[in-house]
């Protein structure tokens, strides 16, 4: 079984057994609806949360790949520009 996997089966499971025991608890339905709303928005919120610190990362990630790239062109453009001028003196000399 995968990491993935058996973490999606722990939240579930996690999930499924607080809905149960709230549904369970001794409180008038408009508090345990309320307390149902309150932990699926908690969740939700918590998902927002880590989606976002996900997509930061991947941003910053590009971010720092293209500027590598960029860096490695001019590099090789000064290697270029190098080596044609070299070449160039060398062909008025001959």
């Amino acid at each position: 079984m995968s990491t993935g996997k058996a973490v999606l089966g722990t939240v579930a499971g996690l999930a499924i057994g607080g809905i149960l025991g709230i549904l369970f608890a001794p409180e008038k339905g408009s508090v345990t609806r309320r307390q149902i709303a309150d932990k699926g928005n908690d969740c939700v919120n918590d998902l927002k949360s880590k989606y976002e610190g996900f997509a930061n990362t991947l941003k910053e990630k590009i971010q720092a790949t293209k500027q590598e790239a960029k860096d490695i062109a001019e590099i090789g453009l000064d290697k270029f520009d190098k080596v044609q001028g070299e070449f160039n003196d060398e062909a008025k000399n001959f």
